[in-house]
């Protein structure tokens, strides 16, 4: 049996729920029951057929709804690996860095394409940090302080899911200095992220080696699952970026977050319009179970 979870950013009403139903239904799968897990927000279709022929029919056919479908005996993902820049926090800590550089565009454009996959990452990573040479090291504080926001839902995502039972992973491409306390912030178990140097308190123009990327991204995930026993339907892995692709490929459930569309495609849900807690309601827990 597969569950096809229909979430709205605003509201779900009656008529939207039997029009996907009736889309669901067209793509040759019975429904097995319809339940609301939460009124005017979240509805459960519980289905047999074709996961991806419903998939395709049900995301994106109406506005505001995002639809994540999957096998129901799997929703509960116990293991959460998480991207840092634009999924957990709103922002790209390395395109603010930069901003207080006076080179935010430049360094910007960069960023985007990386994320789009049409740059290597290491080799940008790389080339954007030698740009911030001679940046005082006092200005990463104040970055923190002044640009970085956490992502609406991120707290009680990862809160929800150690509070049943499961870990949690924060591994960023962006750099320890913030994910450290990013981390925390929101409730991670672990943070695995880059260094930056420094050197008499400037930032030195490079950063740590081996780079943390898309293969340890991966890496973190199967190890962990190993670690603890946990298969790979245990996992689920939360990004936006092209480096986030093969560590939403490995995980039971990829989700490809408010994401560039190499992601999207790459990924087995997406969230388009909800913010994080979408996923809770995907993964099967109501709001009264959900932890601050």
């Amino acid at each position: 049996m597969f569950t096809a979870s229909l979430i709205a950013a605003d509201a779900l009403n009656e008529a939207a729920v039997l029009a996907l139903a009736e889309r669901l239904a067209a793509a040759d799968a019975e429904i097995l029951d319809r339940q609301w897990l939460e009124a005017g927000t979240a509805c459960d279709l519980h289905f047999a057929g074709d996961a991806g022929a419903v998939r395709g029919a049900l995301e994106g056919a109406i506005d505001g709804v995002d639809v994540i479908v999957q096998k129901t005996a799997e929703r509960r993902r116990r293991l959460i690996i998480a991207d840092m820049d634009s999924t957990m926090i709103t922002v790209e800590c390395i395109d603010e860095l930069a901003d207080y550089a006076g080179i935010k565009p430049q360094i910007a454009e960069v960023t985007e394409r990386a994320m789009r996959g049409e740059l290597d990452f290491e080799e940008a990573l790389r080339s954007r940090v030698s740009l911030l040479k001679g940046l005082p090291e006092s200005v990463i504080e104040q970055c923190l302080a002044e640009r970085v926001i956490i992502m609406p839902g991120a707290k009680t995502l990862v809160r929800t899911i150690r509070a049943h039972g499961g870990h949690a992973i924060l591994v960023s491409g962006g750099f320890t200095r913030f994910a450290d306390p990013v981390g925390a912030q929101i409730g991670f178990d672990r943070v695995v992220a880059n260094r930056l140097g420094v050197s008499d308190g400037h930032l030195d123009g490079t950063v740590e080696e081996p780079i943390v990327g898309a293969a340890t991204k991966r890496e973190t995930l199967l190890s962990a699952l190993a670690d603890r026993g946990w298969g790979q339907s245990d996992a689920l892995a939360v990004g936006d970026g092209a480096n986030d692709i093969p560590m939403i490929e490995a995980a039971g459930l990829g989700v490809a977050y408010h994401a560039k569309p190499k992601t999207r495609a790459a990924a087995s849900a997406g969230v388009a319009n909800g913010d994080l807690t979408t996923i809770l309601y995907a993964m099967g827990y109501p709001r009264a179970q959900w932890a601050d």
